[in-house]
């Protein structure tokens, strides 16, 4: 039996988070599906072309290295607006989602464009200043010479690039749960989501 979750949301919202404590719960697969455009931006910084890099992708590139550097995160927002990119990637995600035994995705446009039939849709968000805050103190704590002005800088300039561009725009899908986590710690954002899950679930035999 397949049962997918579709988890969308913008930068340092806590969805990447949520998305891992979800899986393991319930026993699903997961797939953080912004890696798939971080392992396409790395490779243009190697000097790719960004629609071949998108199309000769592989899973054990998600695997490589650390996709998660604030160059890689940049490199990654552009390549996410080329629709070429996008349409190289869908396939590989619409398979995960539908794997027996349940699946947990994370990204943009996961319940809007690639799984809008999932059964469970969260749009998990914060306040730029809070998501700012968080990937401040993450970035620091990996060593990098970053401010919080230019952190929530980075964010607020994501932000309008995901929600603009022309294919697969970030914004909620209209039957999605909107999960606002600025006030909340993750154990209380973890439960909540869990509650939604839990009420789509189908009941065991």
């Amino acid at each position: 039996m397949s049962f997918t979750v579709a988890i969308d949301g913008p930068a340092a919202a806590g969805k990447g988070t949520i998305s891992k404590a979800v899986a393991t719960k319930f026993g699903f697969a997961h797939l953080d599906t912004g890696l798939l455009y971080r392992a396409v931006g790395r490779r243009t910084l190697q000097g790719m072309e960004p629609i071949a890099g998108a199309q000769a992708l592989t899973a054990e590139e998600l695997e490589q290295g650390d996709l998660r550097t604030a160059e890689i995160a940049q490199a990654a927002s552009k390549v996410a607006v080329i629709p070429e990119v996008r349409a190289a990637l869908v396939d590989f995600q619409r398979a995960f989602a539908r794997r027996t035994g349940g699946a947990v995705l994370d990204g943009r446009d996961i319940g809007t464009v690639i799984c809008p039939e999932a059964e469970v849709k969260l749009f998990v968000t914060a306040s730029p200043e809070v998501r700012a805050e968080r990937r401040f103190l993450e970035l620091k704590a990996k060593g990098s010479d970053v401010t919080r002005d230019q952190v929530l800088s980075d964010v607020k300039e994501r932000d309008a690039r995901d929600a603009d561009r022309s294919t697969a725009p970030m914004k909620p899908a209209a039957d999605a749960v909107l999960l606002d986590t600025s006030d909340l710690s993750i154990e209380d954002a973890l439960a909540k989501a869990v509650e939604i899950i839990e009420k789509s679930r189908p009941a065991k035999p």
